[in-house]
């Protein structure tokens, strides 16, 4: 079984009809769709202090939610987020090779779409996954995933390199088996005697490495430890068997 990586989603996303088709709907559609509905059964006001964000950005995401259709007017969801961590994994110059590449290995955590392919359909939203949104008699959108987006991962692999921020990932660490091998990343400096993690860096490491990855084609753990992008080097000394340690120079 080959590897898989996650990451996360961004929050800024664009709809582009353009570059790229999509292949497929997402596989949790269905899931999707139900929380649409509540979503749309929430008022203005509701939907800003879920979103926890300024006038502008719930505007805009209050109209994409009324006017949303799950089929039709969908970008590939590699080229629907816009954050820091997909601007340095550049998916825009990838070659053919590579986009094969990601559309096997790399899954993409949402707190809407559950688990999507790099070619699966989408339309911008916004719903991060930490959000207190109660559905389904469930307090947050931890509890309505569950051990979905686990399963489906083990259906595909039994090894998972997670690129993903904490609270994204803890939606799948939380419910794997023994069996499956989940190994962190972590991107740090050297602050005197200790090891500190900078939020953008370590987006901007992440998108490096699934570029990387892509573009060296790799199919085990250990090609992780040659990464050299961004003057990170492989650490052995402070790395464990499933935790890898980058330290930038």
């Amino acid at each position: 079984m080959s590897m898989r990586i996650i990451i996360s989603p961004a929050k800024k996303m664009n709809q582009d009809t353009d570059s790229l088709a999509w292949i497929e709907l997402p596989a949790f559609l269905d899931q999707t769709s139900q929380l649409l509905s509540a979503l749309r059964a929430m008022s203005y006001a509701e939907l800003k202090t879920l979103w926890r964000c300024n006038d502008q950005i719930a505007a805009l995401n209050f109209q994409r939610i009324q006017d949303m259709d799950l089929t039709s007017g969908l970008t590939p969801a590699i080229l629907a987020y816009e954050g820091i961590q997909y601007q340095y994994m550049a998916p825009g110059v990838f070659s053919y090779d590579e986009f094969d590449y990601i559309q096997e290995h790399l899954r993409i955590l949402s707190g809407f779409y559950g688990l999507l392919r790099p070619f699966d359909g989408v339309r911008p939203y916004r719903l991060e996954m930490q959000a207190k949104l109660a559905v389904d008699g469930l307090k947050d959108l931890y509890g309505f995933w569950g051990s979905a987006l686990a399963k489906a991962l083990e259906q595909e692999t039994d090894t998972i390199i997670d690129l993903a921020s904490k609270e994204y990932s803890k939606a799948v660490s939380a419910h794997l088996s023994p069996s499956t091998r989940l190994i962190g990343c972590v991107f740090a400096q050297q602050a005197g005697d200790k090891l500190a993690e900078k939020g953008t860096l370590c987006k901007m490491a992440r998108g490096e490495m699934v570029r990387f990855l892509a573009e060296g084609q790799a199919n085990s753990p250990e090609d992780l430890k040659s990464f050299d992008r961004l003057g990170f080097r492989f650490s052995p000394e402070h790395s464990e068997k499933d935790k890898y340690v980058f330290i930038k120079e």
